[in-house]
């Protein structure tokens, strides 16, 4: 029975700590560069500069993920009710003109770029990737507030921005 517990409590401990809140990325993280719309590329790092000032959420999507589609009215209503949010999407689509036609049809409305290496890539797992979507909201000051938000999360979502604004 000690040991059962003592399983427990190590496996909930290791849990814990993987899962801990950030509040700044890595120079990992920053250093990684996308690709944007018109083919250039450009560093995480550049693109969190280009939002300074601003409340921002990340999404990072695919245009193939299921869970990403259905959560896209959700996304629509939470920049309808934060509209001086800035929004960035991250595609983790594996070639470009799936992202490019995902982004029209769904009818994304923010700064888009693209992880050309998928989730298991560099950039996917300097964030500590592990689902999609994944929201990711900063401050004004450019500081990391949640981390980890998945399409269950709206209601966080929203009441966290609502105290940044």
């Amino acid at each position: 029975m000690k040991k059962v517990l003592f399983i427990i409590i190590a496996v909930v401990a290791v849990f814990a700590f993987t899962n801990k809140q950030k509040t700044e990325f890595s120079k990992e993280s920053l250093s990684q560069k996308l690709i944007t719309s018109d083919s250039t590329q450009i560093t995480f790092k550049e693109i969190l500069a280009q939002h300074k000032g601003k409340t921002t959420v990340i999404e990072v999507w695919a245009s193939w993920c299921s869970d990403c589609v259905k959560a896209m009215p959700k996304v629509k209503d939470m920049q309808a009710n934060h509209p001086k949010v800035d929004y960035v999407f991250i595609s983790m689509d594996k070639a470009f003109d799936k992202w490019k036609n995902g982004i029209a049809k769904h009818e994304l409305k923010g700064a888009h770029y693209w992880a050309t290496d998928g989730m298991k890539g560099a950039f996917g797992k300097s964030i500590d990737l592990d689902w999609i979507p994944r929201y990711i909201i900063l401050d004004k000051k450019g500081k990391i507030i949640t981390y980890r938000a998945i399409e269950t999360d709206f209601d966080q979502i929203n009441a966290t921005l609502k105290t940044l604004e």
